[in-house]
């Protein structure tokens, strides 16, 4: 069990590593930040930085021994590197190996028990034809590896366009996923304590736009609270599965006969912000009591209706208006210029 005065080490930079961070900092607990770039934003409200590379196993083997526990705030990390400091990672390279690939993911999640919608691997245009001749089309492509935020996606919707299609995507080992049919999307978060425990947030329903979070909604409406149950049944075998520790957070598209699920994450997520505001315990500070050990803290929200909107881009220069709004929860994550499909920040709002 690690408490006050302990050190969690996080790898990553961002603004869910700074949100972690300051989710510790109520509990007596210090963060120390490993990252490659000169002035990540979760370095500023951290008590200690590491500019190094993610595969430098020599500076993680040092940033580590100055931290009692290591956790990490994204998924495209170098596995490898890691193994050197495995005995502090929580989660653990597993959470990180399946969640990487979506070949793997796919399949994981499938032996688990949930229901993504069909799909078939595609390394080459012979691939690509087999899975137009199984799936039918229209299909969505997408690179195993690296893709996020509506990245590294493309539509085949003709077959003559096949070669083209993968062209774009760089020619990458792809998934190919059949066409579905879903009324919404909404995600599972939850934690995982260092003793099995589980502990669910509420799920809201998640508003997309040009593949990137927009908006995130409570109460998620009728077909996504008669579909939650089981998505929390999935959610929780796939952390056990992993033997995950920390938040997880799986995304489920909402359809007529049933969820499918879409990704999984191994990490505190975007679709999780409200929790700071609305939760008895937010979703970066159960994550800090699970990888430290300690008791998992009270999800249950504070407010009938709550909103999350993402400031995405220009968005972030509304920011003297939401200031000025009494019933705005501003959070800006300090990243300097803004730029198109970049998260500067959010807002929440509770009724």
């Amino acid at each position: 069990m690690i408490g006050p005065g302990g050190t969690i080490g996080i790898i990553g930079g961002g603004q869910l590593g700074r949100m972690v961070a300051l989710a510790a900092a109520p509990l007596g607990i210090r963060c120390h930040v490993f990252d490659p770039h000169e002035a990540p934003c979760a370095a500023d409200v951290a008590a200690a930085f590491t500019r190094a590379s993610f595969d430098d196993v020599a500076a993680l083997e040092t940033f580590a021994a100055a931290c009692d526990i290591v956790t990490y705030e994204f998924e495209n990390l170098p596995v490898g590197p890691l193994a050197t400091i495995a005995h502090k990672l929580r989660p653990g390279t597993e959470s990180l190996r399946i969640a990487q690939d979506r070949a793997a993911e796919k399949a994981f999640v499938e032996a688990a028990g949930g229901r993504p919608a069909a799909w078939r691997t595609v390394d080459s245009l012979a691939d690509l034809d087999a899975a137009v001749e199984a799936l039918g089309l229209p299909l969505v492509l997408k690179t195993r590896r690296d893709g996020y935020d509506g990245k590294g996606q493309a539509w085949l919707r003709d077959a003559a366009d096949a070669a083209d299609v993968l062209a774009s995507l760089g020619h990458k080992p792809l998934v190919a996923e059949q066409a579905i049919s879903f009324e919404a999307e909404f995600s599972v978060v939850l934690a995982r304590g260092l003793d099995g425990a589980v502990a669910f947030f509420d799920s809201t329903r998640n508003i997309h736009a040009d593949g990137i979070l927009r908006q995130s909604v409570l109460p998620a409406g009728d077909l996504i609270e008669r579909q939650v149950p089981a998505a929390r049944a999935q959610a929780a075998a796939i952390a056990e599965r992993l033997g995950h520790v920390g938040v997880l957070t799986v995304e489920y598209f909402a359809c007529a006969d049933g969820p499918l699920v879409n990704e999984i994450a191994p990490r505190v997520h975007n679709s999780g912000h409200w929790t700071i505001e609305g939760a008895v315990t937010s979703q970066f500070a159960q994550h800090v009591r699970a990888v430290c050990g300690l008791p998992l803290g009270n999800p249950e929200r504070r407010a009938t209706r709550i909103t999350m909107d993402n400031l995405i881009g220009d968005d972030v220069a509304r920011w003297p208006a939401l200031v000025a709004d009494p019933a705005a929860h501003l959070h800006l994550y300090g990243k300097g210029a803004p730029r198109p499909g970049r998260k500067m920040g959010h807002v929440t709002r509770l009724a």
